[in-house]
């Protein structure tokens, strides 16, 4: 099964409208291109977008997100809420179209486990009791690897502008992951880079930060493909007999639309 992260893409109501002095939706139906040509040609089986999806969280911004799914996506969605996001209207606009957080996909053997991290009014994330309860009963039931996705990161990357607007109170989370022998991987978005690593409270446990397909932040660790600047995409291939439970990544990049 092979997913294809995207994340922050932080679309406007305004098509034209510029934010880190490019056009967000320009930049993301040139990522998405980028991306499916590179993966030609078995393509994917699901397209994850984690979080931060509408900038101006407004019901244009997410009408332009689906628009451009319906146009140009080949494969099923899955869609986060980051900090700037609207849940509400991010399920008005795409709930028929899209699993959006908190959901399980069902993909062959793999389960994906979708986590809303959304706090209002806050730019760090959240993960409330009652989600917690839910992820522990979707945990604790059934068999087959799993695969969950958020949009803060679950840890500190080593960047203390970002590491102050992580996930907060990640423990009770991590514990409740490292208990599980089932989950096999996390992947996030915020933090406009790629990342690998681990946490003390589950070093088994692997973790993959995923870059933006508008502008990246400073990087923290070495670009395996030399281009930490460049926007980009994480490729998942999860093991199809779901045997071992192997999680295989493959860091994307693409040129910047304003230099393509």
């Amino acid at each position: 099964m092979r997913v294809l992260q995207l994340s922050d893409p932080h679309l406007l109501a305004d098509p034209q409208g510029l934010y880190r002095g490019r056009q967000p939706l320009a930049c993301l139906r040139h990522g998405l291109d980028q991306a499916l040509a590179q993966l030609q040609p078995r393509g994917i089986d699901l397209l994850l977008l984690t979080g931060d999806l509408c900038q101006d969280e407004s019901w244009g911004g997410y009408a332009r997100l689906r628009d451009l799914l319906a146009e140009r996506c080949p494969a099923p969605v899955a869609l986060l809420a980051g900090n700037h996001d609207r849940p509400q209207l991010l399920q008005a606009a795409l709930g028929r179209q899209a699993w959006i957080a908190p959901a399980a996909v069902a993909m062959g053997p793999w389960t994906l486990l979708l986590l809303n991290s959304h706090r209002p009014g806050s730019v760090a994330g959240w993960i409330e009791p009652g989600q917690l309860a839910w992820l522990a009963g979707q945990l604790g039931g059934g068999g087959g690897p799993v695969l969950v996705a958020l949009h803060h990161p679950p840890v500190a990357i080593g960047a203390p502008d970002l590491d102050c607007i992580g996930l907060q109170q990640a423990a009770s989370l991590l514990e409740l992951l490292r208990a599980s022998p089932r989950v096999r991987g996390v992947v996030f978005g915020h933090i406009h880079q790629h990342w690998s690593g681990s946490s003390s409270r589950a070093p088994a446990l692997p973790l993959w930060g995923c870059p933006s397909t508008l502008a990246a932040f400073a990087a923290v660790q070495p670009c395996p493909l030399g281009q930490p600047d460049w926007p980009g995409g994480r490729l998942l291939e999860l093991a199809a007999d779901g045997a071992d439970g192997e999680i295989s990544t493959r860091l994307l990049r693409w040129r910047p639309l304003d230099s393509a």
